[in-house]
């Protein structure tokens, strides 16, 4: 609603009654709904209370002048003598934490629509059957005291109940469940529900979410066909099996038995679902009868070791495929670990087929040398491969056939050396924690080619020390063209490299334009790099590095990373180098203002991250055909000594052979 239009409205509402706040339609100040509420001055003309967070008591006689109350919207009142009425004329009823035991009594509620009381402390709605015929949406969620559910005979259009985290309750009316319009039921972490009514037939219900139920055994016997249901979410429960008429269920997509760890059966006629696409298992302790022709299969940490595939799979998951979870235990004794470290790893079966495949997740599996078939080149589709915590020292020479494989995870690889090549569709690889691992440049020479590359190397320590990695890369930029894109890379290092012109101790510096552009001088793109420590932190929240430059005190943020998991403890010196391209930042317009530019490393706030120094180095053309031209002239890429030198000398020339000024001679910089 257009602001003047709102306003219109509110002031013809105000003449109504410019004195007398009861006596106004509508009520949507905190400070008139507080009044009228506690001085008990509503009138038959209030239709609509609209108020948050009000934080009052007030009486129990409060509503039962407003007969033409049509919607009420308020929260946090108190009634300490109860609730006597409700108008008849309510159409929606919002109410979180209402404070009564049910409903009042005597108030009819036949016309409304949309009940949604979460946090409240009902014990039950209301007695016997209750004629609520227009009633759709009833929302209860959080409400602690909730006990039972009482008949919903009288309810015949109800589309949603959601109880969620309604933690008493118990007791379910056998109404629910054989409800004909009820499209979502919602009683995920209802913890005291043991049991459920007998049968289920809901000819409408689209989802039914039990998550969490955790002291439910059994779920009702389907009773005849529920084709409407796509969604049915058991993760967290303890159901020990599967009623068999499950197979009646046949447009179910998603079926989700995650952290299942009583269950010790699955029917056969599971395999019935013929519309079944998602199937998550993961932590489940039952393994068998699972169906074909899943898009999607979520087998981590289960017992399973020869999974079989589906050509129709689109996403596969099976992280820690290698022990039984009733094995899992910690502290681990010495028994433990001797069952972890002689239990044979995941054996996986051949990869053909698959062509649909754009996700496989086999991280914690296990997976030695030799264990990760050779047919993985005919995943054609793709995408995103996880192989974190394996224990393979080398990966298949036929990755580089992987046509649409864009990210690559490694983390924790902990025996990797070496990486084969990789295709060009790669933009992420992700090998924190690789602590064998001793080379980048073979296998990433082809990431800069792309829209934008992010290599996350955190603590793989032999790479500390190879001061020619992070040089090879932009000697990769370089030759890539006039017009190279974002590259980013983490990587173990106490140094920033020699060839970047300006440097700074601290997180920041600042560039004059003025020194950077010229007629003569055609900017191609920024090369940055900052110099991190990693101390101890006792946040529990994200670390993470940001990159900005600050025009006129006006900061824009470029890029940020994030570290989601903890640092080592052996390597605590990290660098961040990133290219930035020029056209898609700042263009040449941009340096002829002549304005000072802040450049900056921000850090997130006690994370355990402190900036020591930062480095810039714009990027000309000259230089990239002067690279181009050293490129043809040799065909190897790993003696970096001679180019170095000619990089060095050629960016501390000017365009006309002269030598250019040192960062101390610019007006407002520092180089130490």
């Amino acid at each position: 609603m257009h602001d003047l239009l709102e306003e219109m409205g509110q002031q013809i509402v105000i003449r109504q009654s410019p004195e007398e706040l009861g006596k106004r339609s509508r009520l949507w100040k905190k400070e008139d709904v507080c009044h009228v509420l506690t001085k008990d001055t509503g009138t038959e003309a209030v239709e609509v209370i609209v108020s948050s967070m009000l934080h009052l008591s007030t009486s129990a006689k409060v509503f039962s002048k407003m007969t033409n109350l049509r919607l009420l919207i308020i929260n946090s009142v108190q009634l300490p003598e109860g609730l006597e009425y409700l108008s008849n004329e309510l159409r929606m009823l919002e109410w979180h934490g209402y404070p009564s035991k049910s409903l009042p009594s005597n108030s009819q509620l036949d016309k409304l629509i949309e009940l949604n009381m979460h946090n409240s402390d009902m014990e039950q709605m209301w007695e016997g059957v209750k004629f609520l015929d227009k009633l759709k949406f009833m929302r209860l969620s959080h409400s602690k005291k909730l006990i039972r559910i009482p008949n919903l005979t009288g309810v015949p259009n109800l589309k949603e109940l959601l109880l969620e985290s309604c933690t008493r309750l118990h007791e379910i009316h056998p109404s629910l469940f054989v409800h004909k319009k009820l499209i979502l039921l919602n009683l995920k972490d209802c913890t005291s529900l043991v049991t459920l009514p007998r049968e289920i037939f809901m000819e409408s219900l689209k989802t039914l979410v039990l998550s969490g139920c955790t002291k439910l055994k059994k779920i009702p016997v389907i009773v005849g066909s529920m084709e409407c249901l796509l969604e049915l979410f058991l993760d967290g429960t303890a159901i020990e099996e599967l009623p068999s008429s499950i197979g009646l269920l046949t447009g179910l997509s998603l079926l989700n038995l995650k952290n299942c760890t009583s269950l010790v059966g699955i029917p056969s006629t599971i395999k019935s679902l013929t519309s079944l696409k998602t199937l998550i298992m993961s932590r489940c302790s039952e393994s068998k009868n699972v169906p074909n022709d899943l898009e999607e299969l979520d087998v981590r940490g289960t017992a399973i070791r020869k999974p079989a595939w589906s050509i129709s799979l689109k996403e596969i998951f099976a992280w820690g495929c290698k022990v039984p979870e009733s094995f899992i235990a910690w502290p681990p004794t010495s028994l433990m670990r001797r069952i972890f470290s002689d239990h044979k790893a995941l054996m996986l079966p051949s990869l053909s087929g698959l062509c649909s495949l754009t996700k496989l997740d086999l991280s914690g599996c296990n997976l030695g040398d030799g264990e990760i078939p050779n047919d993985i080149c005919n995943l054609f589709s793709l995408e995103e491969l996880n192989l974190n915590k394996n224990k393979f020292v080398s990966l298949p020479g036929t990755f580089s056939r992987l046509c649409k494989l864009k990210h690559l995870k490694l983390k924790d690889c902990k025996r990797l050396k070496s990486l084969p090549e990789l295709p060009p569709s790669v933009s992420k690889v992700k090998l924190d924690g690789c602590g064998s691992l001793e080379t980048l440049s073979d296998a990433l020479l082809n990431l800069y080619k792309l829209e934008f590359s992010l290599i996350s190397g955190v603590n793989c320590l032999k790479l500390v020390g190879d001061n020619d990695l992070s040089f090879s890369m932009l000697k990769g930029f370089l030759e890539a063209g006039s017009n190279p894109n974002r590259f980013r890379i983490v990587v173990p290092g106490s140094k920033i490299p020699e060839w970047f012109h300006y440097q700074k101790d601290g997180s920041s510096l600042t560039i004059r334009p003025s020194d950077l552009y010229s007629k003569n001088h055609k900017l191609v793109g920024y090369v940055l790099c900052c110099h991190f420590h990693v101390g101890s932190s006792h946040s529990c929240g994200r670390r993470s590095l940001s990159f900005c430059m600050e025009v006129d005190k006006v900061e824009s943020s470029i890029t940020c990373i994030n570290f989601k998991e903890k640092f080592g403890l052996v390597v605590s010196e990290h660098l961040w180098l990133l290219y930035l391209p020029r056209l898609e930042y700042f263009d040449e317009e941009f340096w002829t203002e002549y304005k000072p530019t802040e450049i900056s490393f921000g850090q997130s706030q006690d994370a355990g991250l402190k900036v020591k120094r930062c480095g810039f180095h714009p990027v000309y053309a000259r230089e990239v055909e002067e690279f181009n031209q050293k490129t043809k002239q040799s065909s190897t890429v790993h003696n970096f000594d001679e180019f170095r030198k000619d990089f060095i000398a050629t960016s501390t020339m000017d365009i006309d052979g002269t030598s250019k000024r040192s960062f101390t001679n610019y007006p407002g910089s520092e180089d130490r």
